[in-house]
């Protein structure tokens, strides 16, 4: 097969080269995974920065003068590599805001390069290993296994330690659950369902599990859920539910009615669903909830605007105590307290309440918090968020307080 050799202009339309080969090669559902919103406010510094570049006391001691983008980097490692405060990622893509028109398309084999002219630092990029420093060119042949443009745009933290939580993890309303289909049995009289069996579900009186025209339905099974009380005011502010698996709907509920000695009786017939996926067995009385949109979200990260003083609720995960890093965290701050996605955090230490026996007389005492970490929201809700653990130098619990970084 005759190799096509496309040359493109690096600069202007690089990004249309990629989508274009990935149509040609067959990635038709790429082109969209990489249209994140960026928000007036990262924009607004951006440009700002973009202007000025940042002080030369905002780089990081060992920022490279070259930096080649490599397979497996993440924003949040670019920006710690030039930056002392990583989470202030919108200076590093304003510095970069002529040659990237959205932060989250950078790829790997882009070059990054440090221009300390004039007491300010700015980057400037070139996209490609190969090409010259003076624009030059870019030469992509396509070939029959590919990459899609979702999977060669760096993303900001490691998608195989979020991804995950974006669909296990849901906080619900007191009622939420209760009101959810349930699974009532296991075919074969079994107990105890895992990947494969065949449950069978019933909605309740009002909404009955029903069948709709298109394709199969998807719900994921949860168990039931547990308190998330704030640590400070004892508010409960929601509800999480343990995620056990996925089901999918075969076959809806019905009735049969069949007349005897001239009475009609009327017997419901559950609906049918197979067990997916499982995390953990399955069992009657699980709950059923749909399965959401695959949400694709920015992470940029960034400071809140404004102040925060929170603190973690939980540490997720059954009978885990303490975080450590790459772990995730719920935390009594959500949307109604301005939290978004990307968000980061300082985690301080919760000092100790101790006895001083040392003066003249006892005394309690209580040490100060210490901070010992940062964490990133990636998943709000309305009153809880749920988040990263990103850097740790001891060991964060629940209870321990958040703050603007």
């Amino acid at each position: 097969m005759k190799k096509l050799r496309i040359t493109v202009r690096q600069r202007p339309h690089l990004l249309a080269t990629l989508a274009a080969l990935a149509v040609i090669t067959g990635g038709t559902t790429a082109a969209w995974a990489q249209n994140y919103p960026v928000t007036p406010q990262q924009r607004a510094t951006a440009q700002q920065t973009a202007q000025n570049g940042v002080p030369l006391s905002e780089l990081a001691p060992n920022a490279p003068d070259e930096y080649t983008v490599k397979p497996g980097d993440t924003l949040w490692a670019i920006s710690r590599l030039y930056l002392l405060r990583p989470w202030r990622w919108p200076e590093l893509w304003g510095m970069n805001i002529s040659e990237i028109a959205n932060p989250h398309r950078i790829y790997p084999g882009q070059v990054l390069y440090l221009d300390k002219t004039g007491g300010r630092a700015r980057l400037t990029m070139r996209r490609g290993a190969g090409g010259s420093a003076d624009g030059g060119t870019i030469k992509l042949s396509p070939r029959t296994r590919f990459d899609s443009l979702a999977g060669m745009a760096l993303p900001t933290l490691n998608p195989s330690i979020i991804e995950p939580f974006l669909s296990e993890p849901i906080v619900v309303d007191a009622d939420t659950l209760q009101a959810a289909p349930r699974i009532v049995a296991g075919n074969d009289s079994r107990v105890l369902l895992s990947r494969g069996d065949r449950a069978y579900a019933r909605g309740n009186a009002e909404t009955p599990l029903l069948e709709t025209p298109g394709p199969l339905k998807n719900f994921r099974v949860f168990r039931s859920a547990t308190p998330l009380k704030d640590p400070g005011t004892g508010e409960i502010l929601g509800y999480e539910a343990q995620y056990l698996g996925k089901a999918q709907l075969q076959r809806g509920e019905s009735t049969t009615v069949e007349t005897t000695d001239d009475k009609d009786v009327i017997t419901v017939v559950p609906a049918s669903v197979d067990i997916i996926a499982a995390r953990e067995e399955i069992r009657a009385g699980d709950r059923l909830l749909p399965e959401p949109p695959r949400q694709l979200l920015s992470y940029v990260p960034r400071a809140p605007s404004s102040q925060v003083e929170g603190r973690i609720i939980s540490v997720y995960g059954n009978a885990v105590q303490f975080a450590a890093q790459n772990q995730v965290v719920a935390i009594n701050k959500g949307t109604r307290d301005g939290i978004d996605s990307g968000h980061v955090l300082a985690i301080l230490k919760n000092g100790e309440t101790i006895l001083d026996r040392t003066g003249a007389r006892k005394e309690t005492i209580k040490l100060p918090n210490e901070r010992i970490g940062l964490l990133m929201v990636f998943r709000p809700f309305e009153k809880v968020s749920y988040a990263l653990v990103l850097e740790i130098t001891d060991t964060p619990k629940a209870g321990d307080f958040l703050v603007n970084p």
